[in-house]
């Protein structure tokens, strides 16, 4: 598959497909915030994929970026953003920025974006897609090691399934910050949130939704204890 990105204008009735999109995969599933659907309304999909993959920009279904990575499906994203409740002048952690199509929709409701991530490809990719959107920055890192430089943030996501939420992250945000995230669980991927507790690096998140979401990697399972 060519890395080279996608050019929206290739999609059959780009505009149209985004709607349906919102229609029928997002206010039919609990996305129902104005805001929220704006943003993802004013950001094209297809902008973020390769040209190999722009017919499959809308599906209901992760989108092949490389051979080890894939955009989350639009209402996996979509979850995740409103449960952080992100808004205007907020500032963002996003980790696994992928080819940046969560940061161009935080970026369009008005929050500071710091995206990481450590994939050579989707960083280039990323680099170019998300060149017309405000306020986001990309960091180069492990996707476990954050961006202690921004901190602290006001709320974690994490766009795609990981083990478990590492104390490395949970520890560069503010007290009070809202985390959403995807958890790998026994061959189930679901969507989990937490709140960061004041003198906690720990957090033990709450399932909320078994949706598809994409594995994410580099990231350990929670610690066992044995006596």
């Amino acid at each position: 598959m060519s890395l080279a990105l996608a050019d929206p204008a290739s999609a059959p009735d780009e505009a149209a497909s985004r709607r349906m999109m919102i229609d029928t995969q997002l206010r039919t599933n609990g996305v129902n915030d104005p805001a929220l659907l704006a943003a993802i309304a004013s950001v094209s999909r297809a902008a973020f994929v390769p040209a190999g993959a722009v017919a499959l920009a809308y599906a209901d279904r992760a989108v092949p970026l490389t051979r080890a990575r894939a955009l989350n499906p639009s209402l996996t994203t979509a979850r995740l953003i409103g449960d952080a409740q992100v808004a205007t002048g907020q500032n963002i952690l996003l980790i696994g920025a992928g080819a940046g199509y969560a940061a161009a929709v935080l970026s369009a409701l008005g929050a500071r974006v710091t995206a990481v991530e450590n994939d050579p490809a989707l960083l280039a990719m990323a680099r170019t897609a998300l060149s017309g959107s405000a306020h986001v920055t990309l960091v180069d890192a492990p996707l476990t090691a954050g961006a202690p430089d921004g901190a602290p943030y006001d709320a974690l996501i994490i766009d795609g399934a990981v083990e478990s939420v590492p104390a490395s992250l949970v520890s560069q945000l503010a007290d009070g910050a809202r985390i959403a995230a995807g958890i790998f669980d026994a061959g189930v991927t679901r969507l989990v949130r937490a709140v960061k507790m004041a003198g906690s690096d720990v957090v033990q998140p709450h399932a909320y939704a078994d949706l598809e979401c994409v594995r994410l990697p580099g990231f350990s399972p929670p610690p066992t204890f044995t006596f």
